[in-house]
């Protein structure tokens, strides 16, 4: 797995002995770093520019360089498709797969993709392993994964819901089992990753059973510039009534809808604000996004049937706790409710739940790190 902009003399030697793994997480704008060691300690931690050439790729080898031994390399890959159903070492037949894959994810899938050439090429004889935002929903049972539309195009082309997020979402219902003292497989919980991309995950016995993302990441709650679910008709319309090219119509969707879309501002503290000052559009968006959240937590209790554990996690779900009292507010009937001062004062990993509330209500801290050094522990135990 080679690029021009990422070849050259950045080649670190493989380390041997070594128990620390470094994961490689590509966001939209930035790639972080982190090496954790055999007991889940972050030992290394470097936030850069996402690569896009050779300058950004000697910042990433210089980073690499200074973390000492690595056992393995873990990434990030938010599209795994039918096929990859779990972690899995990279090779050339499994990069071309992934490649493959970027239209459902054009978002995600080619940075994701860039930082695993970038590190590849610096780590040649490090194993790198993939680890999916798919993987975890990919259990689901067919009645929460499939759509209703012809067999011939199910089948012809692998149209159904995958659903993302999965690596929060797994490591969110194992930290809150942990938390409540509880039994992963005895507990309903319902996961809440709210941050830029946002999604709900309806786990019972440590399995995901629904979720809110579909086909691809642009369906289910509303985002911070994604407009989550919306009536495929009045996309029809817009192609056939108004002459939308499709191309118009995605980037729309992708990048001006959601939260920017209603407030003009794709930060939720922002939003916030105004709501307070009244402003009229940040009243509406804080209006819809509760509405659809809601509505979501409710539907995968549903799936649940019954709910033991609710967990806000995510950039939104940790650090807003506006939306989380004003959330729970609305959810009173299926046993949620948020201690008010517990719940302004929370700081990483804690409880909000009111005395007595038939629901545990959490705040846990993302940490798709130590997910995915744990998928990749368990692929290359010798």
């Amino acid at each position: 797995m080679t690029d021009p902009a990422t070849s050259g003399d950045q080649r670190i030697p493989p380390s041997a002995g070594s128990d620390r793994i470094l994961v490689v997480n590509a966001g939209s704008s930035s790639l972080k770093l982190r090496v954790l060691d055999a007991h889940d300690a972050v030992v290394g931690s470097e936030d850069l520019p996402a690569p896009r050439g050779s300058t950004e790729v000697a910042a990433i080898a210089t980073a690499i360089a200074g973390f000492g031994a690595l056992r393995a390399v873990g990434h990030r890959i938010v599209h795994g498709g039918t096929r990859y159903r779990g972690p899995v070492l990279v090779d050339d037949i499994v990069e071309a797969d992934l490649r493959a894959l970027t239209d459902l994810a054009p978002l995600h899938q080619p940075k994701s993709l860039a930082a695993m050439a970038a590190v590849t090429s610096i780590l040649p004889d490090v194993p790198a392993v993939a680890c999916f935002d798919t993987a975890f929903h990919a259990g689901m049972p067919p009645s929460a994964t499939t759509y209703a539309i012809p067999t011939e195009w199910r089948q012809r082309w692998a149209l159904r819901k995958y659903g993302f997020h999965g690596l929060s979402h797994a490591y969110a219902s194992r930290r809150a089992a942990e938390m409540v003292g509880g039994r992963l497989a005895d507990l309903r919980i319902v996961t809440c990753h709210l941050g830029a991309g946002a999604s709900l995950a309806a786990i019972r016995g440590g399995r995901s059973v629904d979720t809110t993302m579909g086909f691809t990441p642009l369906d289910g709650l509303v985002m911070a510039t994604r407009s989550g679910s919306i009536d495929p008709g009045l996309l029809l319309w817009l192609e056939s009534h108004v002459g939308m090219p499709a191309a118009e119509i995605a980037s729309t969707l992708e990048n001006r809808s959601g939260l920017l879309g209603l407030a003009g501002s794709a930060d939720m503290r922002d939003i916030l604000a105004a709501e307070a000052d009244g402003n009229e559009a940040a009243i509406l968006a804080i209006g819809v996004y509760l509405h659809r959240l809601r509505g979501a937590i409710a539907s995968m209790v549903a799936s649940l049937g019954g709910l033991d554990v609710l967990v806000f996690t995510g950039g939104v779900g940790e650090n807003a706790p506006a939306i989380r009292e004003r959330a729970a507010a609305g959810l009173s009937f299926l046993g949620v409710a948020v201690d008010s001062t517990h719940n302004a004062r929370a700081r990483g990993d804690g409880e909000i739940s009111a005395a007595g509330a038939a629901v545990r209500t959490l705040v846990i801290v993302a940490r798709e790190d130590l997910e995915i050094a744990r998928e990749v522990r368990t692929l290359t135990r010798e």
